[in-house]
């Protein structure tokens, strides 16, 4: 059984006068959640957005790390991009560095690299990709934490190149068998109940175990657990995660720095 646990949470996704979902809600999630992934600019995020989120994090004691992406703002990051890796690295280390910048004006600092979207999925499997990110990594700052999914590619590389990591698992997110996400769009992606997500959380806390939507026990070991602002009733399931794993014995706090 866990004694404490990082919850993390995808924030700054807006753009201009653009905001993804209700008004407030990444306020709201920073008095929740304890790691606090800011958009960078290429799904999402622009430097007000960044400077924003990085002040209200640091005030709130909240870690603050990059959520680097495909360059991709028209399909939020989502889309499967064929990017060559040197022009992937680039393009990495590129965000995290805006994002150190950024965060630097405010008093905040950046401790951790976290892939979003398409990018995210992407490295589970694909070496080149997985190894071009952590180059972007290691290129700015080999110390940062790199998060991932419990053995992905992204991680093992970024073990081999002496960066800490970080495994994390999804209390919103439905699991295919094989311990990836269900495709965003498909039945069971989504977990938006907030009793179902609190439950989901204790579990993968205590146990170490997530059901798939097919019903198998997947074994995941998380330090972290990540909810999503875009997922519709995000601030009530935050709130009933941790409320759960407080209630669980669980100690909340971030996992890297």
């Amino acid at each position: 059984m866990a004694t404490h646990i990082d919850l993390n949470c995808d924030l700054g996704e807006g753009y201009g006068p653009w905001t993804l979902g209700e008004p407030g809600t990444d306020e709201a999630l920073l008095t929740v959640v304890t790691s606090a992934n800011v958009a960078c600019g290429f799904h999402a995020g622009d430097p007000s957005i960044m400077a924003a989120r990085c002040a209200t994090a640091l005030a709130r004691g909240v870690a603050v790390g990059a959520h680097v992406s495909y360059r991709d703002l028209v399909g939020f990051g989502r889309r499967r991009l064929d990017v060559p890796p040197g022009e992937l690295a680039a393009e990495v280390a590129y965000q995290v560095g805006a994002l150190q910048a950024v965060a630097r004006t405010v008093g905040a600092r950046v401790g951790y690299v976290k892939p979003h979207g398409a990018l995210y999925n992407r490295v589970v499997h694909d070496e080149e990709q997985a190894a071009a990110v952590v180059a972007g990594v290691v290129g700015v700052d080999p110390s940062l934490t790199v998060v991932g999914l419990p053995g992905s590619a992204v991680l093992r590389h970024a073990r081999e190149a002496g960066l800490p990591t970080v495994t994390e698992a999804f209390v919103d997110r439905g699991y295919l068998a094989d311990g990836t996400l269900v495709p965003r769009g498909r039945a069971g992606a989504l977990v938006t109940d907030p009793a179902e997500a609190a439950e989901r959380a204790v579990r993968l806390a205590t146990d170490g175990v997530v059901v798939a939507v097919d019903g198998t026990l997947v074994p995941v070991e998380a330090a972290s657990l990540c909810v999503h602002s875009d997922t519709p009733g995000a601030v009530p399931v935050a709130r009933a995660v941790r409320a759960a794993l407080e209630g669980a014995g669980v100690e909340l706090r971030p996992a890297a720095r």
